[in-house]
């Protein structure tokens, strides 16, 4: 059995404004095939630390700027959902 791995993303581009209503929320959704369910939900278990790790960063980044007075955290969103289905 042939097992799919999906990942929906979404990211929030500020655009060069302050106003909320011109920012793009971009949904982006990636697909890979692996021939066993072990081997997908062993994927599955490297990209899901792979992100934590990576928002992590982003958001210590953020509170860096946040106290330099260059950014604000709160105003960005970062979701991800990482799913092993069958095909």
């Amino acid at each position: 059995m042939w097992v799919l791995m999906y990942v929906f993303s979404y990211s929030v581009s500020p655009a060069a404004t302050n106003d909320r209503a011109e920012w793009r929320l971009l949904p982006t959704v990636v697909f890979q095939e692996f021939s066993t369910e072990e081997r997908c939900k062993a994927a599955k278990s490297t990209l899901e630390a792979s992100l934590s790790q990576a928002g992590a960063r982003l958001k210590s980044g953020l509170e860096d700027l946040k106290s330099l007075g260059k950014a604000d955290p709160s105003q960005i969103i970062i979701a991800y959902n990482v799913e092993c289905l069958p095909k």
